[in-house]
């Protein structure tokens, strides 16, 4: 039985679809067979994968509306082993049309979750806010992954997002973990990097991974070709990072075959 797990931050900018789109071919490399769906209404993560945005006629939209099956909204990608349920910008309606439906929380959780059955990881880029997308995507999921940027403001709003997990345990699905923190765009020369991995690394220990994203220009330009790190330059230190957090990963998860 595979696992799902949402990768949130309502703080934009923190690399949630770098780490959703270098995570899932990562783990794709190693052989685990991954569903990536983009919950994201910028559909970087579809983009970030060589998928035309604008060619989408099918993806998370119908999926939430239930209009079409999720097998129906499944498409590939290049990368080995990688599958994706795509998005596009109508997405954006998604919030308000939803609003008045009966369980609207729900509607990501029953279109997916017999998906477990053929994948070993289904993973949700989530957008960068904590409305009804990213709610969908945490009722749905197994665990959570939470981006934080080595940077000023890191802590910030880590508050209310961990509230909101919370809330969501009590209210929707009890049985969501925290997979784990992920520390990104770390440079080793700034003092101000070390300090928020230490802070981070003291108020919450074994939660965080042990894996941190350096800074890599590599990492940046990848999305532009529509191709993740490991396709782009896969002897880039990002693309060793993105392996090194695939690997904790299964190893964590080692029920998982």
């Amino acid at each position: 039985m595979g696992k799902i797990i949402a990768i949130a931050n309502q703080k934009g900018g923190v690399g949630k679809t770098t780490t959703t789109v270098n995570l899932a071919a990562s783990l794709g490399v190693l052989e685990k067979k991954v569903l990536l769906i983009d919950a994201d209404p910028q559909a970087n993560a579809t983009s970030g994968l060589g998928i035309d945005v604008e060619s989408i006629e099918l993806g998370t939209y119908q999926l939430l509306e239930h209009t079409k099956t999720a097998e129906e909204t499944i498409i590939e990608t290049t990368s080995p082993n990688v599958d994706l349920i795509p998005s596009h910008i109508d997405l954006v309606a998604i919030e308000i049309e939803l609003v008045d439906k009966e369980e609207r929380e729900y509607m990501m959780k029953k279109a997916i979750t017999r998906l477990k059955k053929k994948y070993d990881y289904i993973l949700i880029d989530c957008a960068p806010s904590l409305g009804l997308l990213t709610l969908n995507a945490l009722t749905s999921a197994d665990s959570v992954i939470i981006p934080i940027q080595c940077e000023y403001f890191a802590l910030e709003g880590l508050g209310k997002l961990l509230n909101t997990i919370k809330s969501v345990q009590k209210i929707h699905n009890p049985d969501l973990d925290i997979e784990g923190m992920l520390l990104t765009m770390y440079d080793s020369r700034l003092r101000l990097s070390n300090q928020v991995v230490e802070e981070v690394r003291k108020h919450f220990g074994d939660m965080v991974f042990e894996t941190i994203i350096q800074r890599n220009v590599r990492l940046s330009e990848a999305p532009s070709y529509g191709e993740s790190i490991i396709k782009y330059d896969a002897s880039s230190k990002g693309a060793a990072n993105y392996l090194n957090m695939a690997n904790e990963v299964v190893n964590k998860n080692k029920e998982i075959a």
